[in-house]
């Protein structure tokens, strides 16, 4: 019950409603072209992660190496720890945008109209 009167406050506030957005009109060949710019920004967002984790991961390695100063063993460990947690938590980032991304692409519909009328392939 109280769930259900947050979501209605939340509507009621900012003209939102918290399920899933259904599609519900053709796509048109501008609505294509953004929602494949935003695929590509999400891939680049993707391997900016892996790439963070990368380089915590070296840092860490090298700071584990370093054996004559022993404080720095156990930043070594805590970046690695670092490192696991932000590869897992863009890897999931990708994976729930990717699957919001085809949620709106039709799967029915094999051709996108553009502004002009003309279908082109998809």
């Amino acid at each position: 019950m109280a769930e259900k009167k947050q979501q209605s406050r939340l509507t009621k506030l900012f003209g939102i409603n918290q399920t899933a957005y259904q599609n519900s009109e053709e796509i048109i060949l501008r609505d294509y072209l953004a929602l494949e710019r935003t695929k590509l920004a999400n891939e680049r967002t993707l391997f900016a992660y892996i790439r963070t984790s990368l380089y915590l991961i070296l840092a860490g390695v090298t700071m584990i190496q370093l054996r004559e100063i022993g404080s720095l063993q156990w930043i070594g460990i805590v970046s690695l720890f670092i490192s696991l947690l932000i590869l897992i938590f863009g890897l999931r980032r990708y994976i729930k945008l990717n699957n919001q991304l085809k949620s709106y692409y039709s799967n029915d519909k094999k051709t996108v109209e553009s502004e002009k009328g003309d279908k082109l392939p998809v």
